[in-house]
């Protein structure tokens, strides 16, 4: 695949302590659209850096609040955009993304979660089972996310 067609991000899957994941509540979309915290990684950031800056500025949580737990075996996980969103997002330039993603543990409290940034995303969020997790994400990221669980399956238990 030419990856030069997909924007570079990274996401992540962020677990408290009784294993539920975050998941936030689009505002961009009219569908209920749930999703993790993820973006694009900018320029003289890797993955890692670029997953850290995307959860603080969609969540509020600070660096010092989570644990890295591991991340995904492939790093190859990528959507695409469908035809009616390509030419509207990131000006046209890509097809879609190709992200890293990582699984964190969460050691803050609820009160620690602030989605009123300063360029908000979500406008609820919620703990989760992370096997729910795909049926809450806009169709055409379903697969990712089905890739994204596989991958962290070691960590997630028995499914």
């Amino acid at each position: 695949m030419n990856d030069d067609k997909y924007r570079f991000g990274a996401g992540i899957m962020l677990l408290n302590q009784a294993g539920h994941a975050w998941a936030g509540r689009r505002l961009d979309n009219r569908a209920e659209a749930w999703q993790m915290p993820q973006g694009g990684v900018d320029p003289g950031e890797d993955s890692w850096q670029g997953a850290l800056r995307e959860l603080e500025e969609e969540t509020g949580i600070v660096p010092d609040l989570v644990e890295r737990v591991g991340g995904s075996p492939r790093l190859d996980l990528r959507y695409e955009l469908p035809d009616d969103l390509r030419g509207k997002l990131w000006g046209g330039r890509w097809i879609g993304q190709r992200q890293h993603w990582y699984l964190l543990r969460f050691h803050g409290s609820d009160s620690d979660v602030n989605i009123e940034t300063e360029h908000p995303e979500f406008s609820h969020w919620q703990w989760t089972d992370p096997l729910r997790l795909p049926e809450l994400i806009v169709p055409f990221k379903r697969d990712m996310y089905r890739s994204i669980l596989d991958g962290f399956a070691d960590w997630l238990g028995p499914r």
